[in-house]
């Protein structure tokens, strides 16, 4: 006769252990002490084995017989009961410890060789910035769409449409590797994307591209309060014509063709080759190729390195912090002098960009020459519609001499009446 409630309430101990029988297999044992809890018999592979339910009456009597059946639907797939069940505890013990900030962490561990040591190091202070904080020490599969979102919409907040979206991306990749790693189901980042806002996009950066303009925009910031450093950094952005991130992380090791060693003697050929690595950085949200790039250097550039040689030479960073020299000035830096000089919504570090484009392209010819719109967009690393990656590479290459040509030209534009760089340094901006 199968077993009622009252019985397993009322059942006292005894001097020996004893058992009170259920069905199919399933049993109340009693100690001689009075504690009671469930088990059950069966065979598999030929031995009898025991699986324990829990005590009662924490597990009722029903709870134990829907636990019975469950251990009997796996014996039908020939699958050991115990077995599933020691798999199953040891899967919960694992996924309560592989935290949020633990599998994240791995997981970037795990894809750091694909990613540029700058690129690399700033997603990582990107998750200890926006996602560790409140998700870090929750289990990974605690976590659901919802939280992730309020995660997010504090990122928003702040008005870091673009940081929020890719926040969540990394989330989702954590999720997939948790996946991977049997820790988790599914990816609940998955199903947000769509709730959050959407990233406006914005018209061109201010630039100016009246050369009379840009020339009194350089003496200005040259006769401006900022330390040497940054104004020879305003200066090399304006003429190379890179990104201002690109620039920011230069390195004396891409700088090539020019003796330290002698200040006077000549650098026809000086180049900045910049790394595909850093290059791959400043271009994956832009949708253009990740190549190496070569700058090269004219003259005026080259004047101006070696007054900035004097100063950082020592370091492997051109540019350094103000907190540190290990780590490269921000890109902000730029963007606060040029706001402090009066050029708000005017002018922009970026805005070199497009006013070394629309200069060198609207001249009439000659100069101009045939082609050169095209050569600027190489020397801006610009990949033109339709062309391929290999062939954007060999256009760079065979179009080598025409570009140091028109970074003469730009250059010799830009730099009439400007001081010479070595005056930046000295402190002798203003005596003209």
């Amino acid at each position: 006769m199968p077993l009622t409630d009252a019985q397993c309430r009322k059942a006292q101990a005894k001097d020996k252990d004893y058992k009170l029988g259920d069905s199919l297999g399933l049993y109340l044992f009693v100690t001689t002490k009075g504690g009671k809890s469930w088990r059950m018999k069966y065979r598999f592979a030929d031995k009898e084995k025991r699986l324990t339910f829990g005590r009662y009456p924490e597990v009722t009597l029903a709870q134990a017989r829907d636990r019975r059946d469950d251990a009997r639907r796996l014996l039908r797939d020939h699958r050991d009961p115990v077995v599933e069940e020691h798999k199953r505890r040891m899967a919960a013990h694992a996924a309560a410890g592989a935290t949020m900030e633990k599998i994240g962490r791995a997981w970037h561990e795990a894809q750091r060789p694909r990613w540029s040591p700058t690129y690399s190091r700033k997603l990582l202070q990107g998750l200890e910035r926006d996602v560790f904080p409140d998700l870090g020490a929750l289990p990974l599969a605690d976590i659901d769409g919802p939280m992730i979102l309020r995660v997010l919409r504090k990122i928003e907040a702040r008005g870091s449409l673009d940081s929020a979206k890719r926040r969540r991306e990394h989330i989702s990749a954590i999720f997939v590797y948790g996946m991977s790693e049997g820790i988790v189901p599914t990816d609940p980042a998955a199903t947000v994307g769509k709730a959050l806002r959407p990233i406006v996009v914005r018209g061109k950066q201010p630039a100016l591209t009246d050369l009379g303009e840009l020339r009194t925009l350089m003496r200005c910031i040259d006769d401006s309060t900022a330390g040497p450093a940054t104004k020879l950094a305003s200066r090399l952005l304006a003429l190379t014509a890179v990104r201002p991130g690109v620039l920011a992380g230069a390195a004396w090791s891409e700088i090539e063709g020019i003796d330290w060693t002698v200040p006077s003697a000549p650098a026809p050929d000086a180049i900045w080759r910049i790394p595909a690595e850093r290059m791959k950085l400043e271009l994956e949200s832009k949708g253009e190729a990740a190549f190496a790039h070569d700058v090269p250097l004219p003259r005026q550039a080259v004047e101006l390195l070696r007054a900035l040689h004097r100063l950082t030479g020592r370091i492997p960073i051109l540019f350094p912090g103000q907190r540190t020299t290990r780590r490269p000035m921000t890109t902000a830096a730029l963007e606060t002098l040029y706001k402090r000089e009066g050029y708000q919504d005017r002018h922009v570090p970026h805005g070199w960009r497009s006013a070394f484009s629309t200069l060198l392209n609207d001249r009439p010819a000659p100069p101009r020459m045939e082609g050169d719109r095209h050569v600027v967009d190489l020397m801006l690393a610009h990949k033109p519609k339709g062309l391929s990656g290999s062939e954007f590479a060999y256009n760079r290459s065979q179009h080598s001499a025409r570009r140091r040509e028109l970074a003469v030209e730009w250059a010799d534009m830009l730099c009439e009446g400007l001081v010479p760089a070595n005056d930046l340094v000295d402190g002798r901006a203003a005596d003209r």
